[in-house]
């Protein structure tokens, strides 16, 4: 019988996904972390006692709640006590800088901010926030925000130790669930539907902000149990992702293993001899490194050949994007485990290909798999809007139950990107005889830097706003670790005089580090045709500059 015969749709919410886990698994570690563990009941009680106290705070149905954490059990349980009252989680990025922070609380409508007082990886979220919006320190009540540039956020709770001025402290927070029947939040959870809005996760397009993507129920819980069908994952497994849990490549992996009762593991922040010791600690079953960053990371480490990995069954590896050496080193490791690619991207709620464990070996090494139960991927030729022949290059158009909705607040962006029921995505694939699929690079104006969705527009315009810079043009330098990184080409204004560094440092102050450009160059003349910048020959000089660079 095909896959497609035995499949049988499964859709709930994120809170009651949750409910049945623990019903089912109640003394099974749901998350563990190298500092912390929790049960999936204590996951469930805690999840429960946050859910009370948004509602103490007003949030209802349909409220949209900023999730703005590192990796972290508080992570995952505010983003289950979110869905418990019918709210929408917005997991915000954590390298955002302020001026990105307070676009993205303004943009998504917040009426409430959970965060932290703990610094992770230098960044303190208090400063950040003061910063985003100046008045937050000011003589006011927090359980009543009237911020100048962010007007519907009312509160912002701040898990941890200190109290401080426009926050509300942890354990006066914990203290408000005593206000609301338990009975109050289960309402709203069963009056919650599967299509109703669970997450939003803001997404890097080609323009200058980024888009607020939402996903339904149904969306995320149902391709991420598809996900752990085509895993063949069970009760018995550990599911382990160092991906920042704000990432919808961390959100699916959590969610799917958690559908099917087993264990999510997962650290802070990645650390290639930290993450082999969890890995053969916890006996990780399943595993999901995806980029090129984190495998270099794992085989380059000095204990990668004495860390006993004979535990993994399973490691989404995406070999067909990776450097073959990749490939061998694992193989050679883990001779035993079944490697599989992936394609997917945010507004799919994660995954849309991935291969399938009885595929070949080439075609897991060499393509990203076919489409799970229900999606449909097709290559067109992005002017014309015909489809390929078999084995050639066109735009991806995606369509299923996974995509996403709409843009917030961007109803042109939102036709465009769904037209004719498909999602465009921009990325250029070709699919075979067999329905595999194999990605070759982006069409759209973008970074892949680490994994992460870069918008060169965005990079542009915050180089822009120095006064020595008429214009800016950024490209995707290729880079050994996170496989692109930003290429800034720079013509100053007239008279004006700039130091590369000191443009690199300008834009360290504004956007996360992740976008901020590896490499500056200054130009007089443009390479263009009739009406146009010619985006290619840039980003062909400065790999020749670098690949001259690295022979010398």
């Amino acid at each position: 019988m095909s896959e497609l015969a035995q499949a049988r749709i499964q859709a709930t919410t994120l809170a009651d996904l949750l409910l049945t886990a623990a019903d089912q698994y109640p003394d099974t570690d749901a998350v563990v972390l190298p500092y912390r563990r929790k049960t999936y009941a204590e996951v469930r009680d805690g999840a429960m006692r946050r859910a009370r106290s948004l509602r103490a705070l007003g949030v209802g149905p349909g409220d949209h709640v900023g999730i703005l954490l590192p990796t972290s059990i508080d992570f995952v349980e505010s983003l289950f006590a979110i869905s418990m009252v019918g709210a929408v989680a917005v997991s915000v990025n954590a390298r955002y800088k302020p001026m990105e922070l307070a676009y993205v609380v303004e943009n998504a409508d917040l009426v409430a901010l959970l965060t932290t007082d703990k610094i992770a990886e230098a960044v303190n979220f208090v400063e950040r926030l003061r910063d985003a919006f100046p008045d937050l320190g000011k003589p006011q009540d927090a359980l009543d925000l009237r911020l100048m540039n962010a007007p519907k956020l009312r509160s912002i709770v701040l898990y941890g130790t200190s109290d401080q001025p426009g926050f509300i402290a942890q354990d006066r927070f914990d203290g408000l669930h005593e206000q609301v029947d338990e009975d109050e939040v289960h309402l709203r959870r069963l009056q919650t539907l599967v299509g109703s809005y669970a997450l939003m996760l803001y997404t890097s397009g080609t323009t200058a902000n980024p888009k607020g993507c939402l996903l339904t129920h149904e969306a995320i819980v149902r391709n991420s149990i598809a996900l752990a069908d085509r895993y063949e994952l069970t009760a018995e497994d550990s599911f382990w992702s160092p991906l920042p849990m704000f990432h919808i490549a961390a959100i699916l992996p959590l969610v799917a293993i958690f559908a099917k009762g087993g264990t999510y593991a997962t650290m802070l922040h990645f650390d290639g001899g930290e993450a082999l010791k969890m890995i053969e600690a916890e006996r990780v079953t399943a595993t999901y490194p995806c980029f090129w960053a984190i495998m270099g990371d794992l085989i380059n480490h000095p204990n990668f050949a004495s860390t006993d990995l004979s535990s993994i069954k399973m490691m989404n590896a995406n070999f067909a994007v990776q450097p073959p050496a990749v490939a061998e080193r694992m193989e050679a490791a883990m001779p035993n485990t079944i490697y599989v690619g992936t394609f997917g991207m945010t507004e799919t709620a994660g995954t849309v290909t991935t291969s399938r464990l009885n595929d070949t070996r080439e075609q897991r090494f060499e393509r990203l798999g076919v489409p799970l139960p229900g999606l449909e991927i097709k290559a067109v030729d992005p002017d014309s809007g015909d489809e390929v022949p078999t084995g050639e290059k066109g735009e991806a158009l995606i369509r299923g139950y996974s995509v996403f909705t709409k843009y917030y607040k961007s109803p042109e962006k939102s036709r465009e990107a769904l037209a004719d029921g498909w999602f465009h995505s921009g990325d250029l694939v070709s699919i075979d005889a067999d329905g595999q699929v194999m990605f070759h690079g982006r069409i759209k104006d973008m970074l892949k830097v680490g994994g992460e969705n870069v918008a060169a527009a965005e990079i542009e315009a915050c180089l822009q706003q120095h006064p020595a810079v008429k214009l800016a043009q950024v490209v995707a330098a290729p880079d050994p670790r996170l496989q692109e990184v930003a290429a800034a080409f720079i013509e100053l204004q007239d008279g004006e005089s700039a130091d590369p560094n000191a443009l690199i440092d300008f834009c360290k102050a504004r956007i996360a580090g992740f976008k901020v450009p590896r490499y500056v160059r200054f130009i007089d003349e443009w390479p263009t045709s009739s009406t146009k910048i010619q985006k290619f020959k840039l980003k062909d000089q400065i790999e020749a500059e670098l690949a001259q660079e690295a022979a010398s």
